[in-house]
């Protein structure tokens, strides 16, 4: 019985607890000037810790439509086809129905996200109107020159309608703006 009670509440955990590090990259960070983390949070599915991730933007106010950094480290094994392929089921959960489309933005994605282990991290900046870019560390993985893949990309998990609601209220934290 002790191991089941320990086994729901580890399934229970919230997402507000994470392990990020307090600065970006600089490459990271340059576009949204003075950059101030918004919040942070962590990602378990099924109890098992998956990343930490962290929300950055200008003077630390989150807004969808102007620039902003999502920084995460793992703490799992998955390959960059793994990532691509996650993203684009959640691009189409939240209602991108063009098969052919998604296709081509599964094919950008796996040109871009590397394979990741445990304290691999992968940040990317939203340019709005213009796209995203990716980094590891201070190594640029590349870039999406598609503002609709990049805005796509990035509502994974900050639409309102997130498969992780609560990471998401962590990420964007108090900020009225955020909707």
């Amino acid at each position: 019985m002790p191991s089941l009670l320990l086994l729901l509440a580890l399934l229970a955990t919230p997402a507000i607890a994470a392990n990020v590090p307090a600065e970006l990259p600089p490459a990271a960070c340059n576009v949204i000037e003075p950059c101030r983390m918004v919040g942070k949070g962590r990602l378990r599915w099924w109890g098992f810790h998956v990343y930490d991730a962290a929300l950055w933007a200008r003077e630390g106010r989150w807004q969808a439509e102007a620039p902003y950094v999502l920084d995460i480290i793992y703490a799992r094994n998955i390959t960059g086809a793994q990532l691509a392929d996650t993203s684009v089921d959640e691009i189409r959960r939240l209602g991108v129905k063009d098969e052919a489309r998604l296709a081509r933005w599964g094919a950008q994605l796996r040109a871009v996200f590397p394979d990741v282990q445990p304290g691999s991290r992968l940040t990317g900046v939203y340019r709005q109107q213009r796209g995203a870019q990716f980094f590891s560390g201070a190594r640029l993985l590349g870039s999406i020159d598609d503002p609709e893949l990049a805005r796509r990309f990035f509502e994974i998990w900050l639409d309102p309608r997130t498969q992780t609601p609560e990471l998401r209220a962590a990420l964007i934290g108090g900020n009225a703006d955020a909707q």
